[in-house]
């Protein structure tokens, strides 16, 4: 079987030409897979399913059309949208995936994560994550009105940018003393992830056994995907034209 990976596309209106190379790769690549995986931050921000606009709509139609075709979508919340709910699932004919997830990919376990949580010397973001996800403040943040959603996410689009600069790079990545636990306590050996916006494949040693960790690009001064098949693990770029300033994590 064939498998296709992204994440990071940080869909939004300003930036149609994302838009324009997403629904191009759903033509070009994930098509011709069995299966499409969206492993966070699909959108730059998700206020909710009720808020759904032009943008979420024409998203979802493209992965509903793309499901008619016979290809299994699955979504993964980011730390951009985590509001992501049923309503839009049902309307792109995809499945919601819990973060960690395990897939088997042509009889290999593989963990599959959007990324933030292994970000753990972050401090500061890892405290505001736990508040964010927990489910009675996912409830409490669908139930404002629209205006106050827009406001609270702004603040913190806003606020997680200027921290983001501010930050040394190594605490905004991942760290891998807690890569190395999780993927032991999984018990897997191949890590699949996004979010750091650091495109690669890491070679690791976990209990003297060879295992890797590969990170999916962000769609902005190109856009990522990593093709699984029988051959193996392809981690691809490509242009994206009239790419405009580059975005942080």
């Amino acid at each position: 079987m064939r498998y296709l990976f992204i994440s990071d596309l940080h869909l939004e209106a300003k930036r149609p030409d994302i838009t324009r190379a997403f629904l191009q790769c759903l033509k070009d690549q994930a098509s011709k897979v069995d299966e499409l995986y969206i492993l966070g931050d699909f959108f730059e921000v998700w206020l909710g399913d009720d808020a759904m606009d032009t943008l979420g709509e024409q998203a979802a139609a493209a992965l509903a059309e793309l499901g008619s075709r016979g290809v299994k979508v699955f979504l993964m919340h980011g730390n951009r949208d985590f509001l992501l709910g049923r309503r839009f699932c049902r309307k792109a004919g995809c499945t919601l995936l819990r973060d960690p997830s395990i897939v088997n990919l042509n009889g290999e376990s593989v963990l599959l994560m959007h990324g933030d949580s292994l970000c753990i010397d972050d401090l500061d973001y890892i405290r505001m994550r736990k508040w964010l996800r927990n489910p009675t403040s996912r409830f409490v943040l669908r139930n404002l009105p629209l205006r106050t959603r827009r406001k609270i996410g702004r603040k913190l689009r806003d606020e997680s940018q200027s921290r983001t600069r501010m930050k040394a790079a190594d605490i905004t990545d991942v760290n891998l003393g807690e890569v190395a636990e999780v993927m032991r306590n999984q018990g897997v050996r191949t890590l699949i992830h996004g979010h750091t916006h650091r495109p690669a494949r890491h070679p690791l040693m976990i209990d003297g056994e060879p295992a890797e960790r590969i990170v999916l690009g962000d769609w902005d001064q190109a856009g990522w995907y990593l093709l699984v098949d029988e051959s193996g693990y392809h981690l691809e770029s490509f242009a994206l034209a009239a790419a405009d300033s580059s975005r942080k994590p």
